[in-house]
């Protein structure tokens, strides 16, 4: 199986999650946005702590919820999270460099501890947020338009498909 094939398959798997929920596109891509949103924003592990709920109280897809969040995996924080950090500390008028962000975030990854957690330092952690936030006000409202404009044209192409079948 190639690499072109899995990829292929994956977004496949991933399209046929978000237009087979059986609701409005509004309410899906609500969810979707939801899980953007945290997926973002909030560090990886927490996130499903905020979406879940947040879904619930602002009546959104909870499955979007949960899989949008996904943005940030085992696979991607190796290259969201530095990046995140390092635009970030752009925009706060840090000086940090890109290596830099990636050896302390490495560290962290492999040690799982406090000091680890601690040597990030308060101007990494900040700049983690305010990269984070700016990414969040990208990703959410694309999600949130994309989603919707999927599922509504899949919904209408199986309504149109079921009208054919009617009729014939």
């Amino acid at each position: 199986m190639s690499v072109m094939h899995k990829i292929r398959r994956y977004w496949l798997q991933l399209y046929m999650k978000i237009v087979k929920e059986q609701a409005t596109p509004e309410y899906i891509a609500r969810g979707w946005a939801i899980g953007m949103f945290y997926g973002c924003l909030i560090p990886f592990g927490f996130q499903l702590m905020c979406s879940i709920p947040t879904a619930f109280i602002l009546k959104g897809s909870k499955i979007g919820a949960t899989v949008g969040t996904l943005i940030t995996n085992h696979f991607t924080i190796f290259i969201i999270y530095p990046l995140q950090c390092w635009v970030g500390n752009k925009i706060m008028g840090g000086n940090l460099t890109f290596e830099a962000i990636t050896q302390l975030m490495k560290d962290l990854l492999e040690k799982q501890n406090y000091d680890a957690l601690f040597a990030l330092g308060g101007e990494l952690v900040c700049a983690f947020f305010i990269g984070g936030a700016l990414l969040t006000a990208i990703m959410t409202p694309i999600t949130y338009f994309f989603v919707k404009r999927l599922v509504a044209a899949f919904q209408a192409k199986k309504a149109q498909a079921a009208l054919k079948r009617k009729g014939a």
